[in-house]
Parts: C-alpha cells; sequence; structure tokens
C-alpha cells in the first residue's frame, strides 16, 4: 500500500465515482408517510412473500414477543 505525502494510505480516499454531491440531493418524498415514531425496515424477498402487509408483519412480531420470556429492561409501548 502506497502512502501519499500527508502519510494516509491510497485506500483511506473516497474514488471520484463514490463522492455525493449534496448539491443535487432531494429531500425524500415518502418521508411525510412514516412518522417519527415508526421504523422502515426491509424484508427479504422470501420472508416478504409470506408477510405482504404492515398488519401481517406487526401480528408476527406482537406474537413473538408474547413468547419472549420478559426482560428486565422490557418497555411495553
Amino acid at each position: 500500500m502506497k502512502k501519499n505525502h500527508a502519510g494516509k494510505s491510497k485506500t483511506d480516499e473516497l474514488q471520484p465515482e463514490y463522492r455525493f454531491d449534496y448539491a443535487k440531493a432531494k429531500p425524500n418524498r415518502f418521508a411525510a408517510r412514516y412518522g417519527s415514531d415508526r421504523k422502515l425496515i426491509m424484508l427479504d424477498p422470501d420472508v416478504a412473500q409470506v408477510f405482504t402487509t404492515a398488519e401481517s408483519v406487526n401480528d408476527a412480531l406482537r406474537a413473538l414477543l408474547k413468547a419472549m420470556p420478559r426482560s428486565k429492561h422490557a418497555t411495553k409501548a
């Protein structure tokens, strides 16, 4: 690994194709659909075939939570 004049290796710097031009960035047009109290989670394709709605995912996760032993740090929403 070669070092440049500042002592950093060349791999420490981003390649030009990875530089992001923030001046061209646009606000997320979908952000308003989700409140700050929600999280957007990406499901793997095989899981998404079974759980096709947010309601089905939430129902399955709530059932799992009920089956899990309670911890000291668990909070009820």
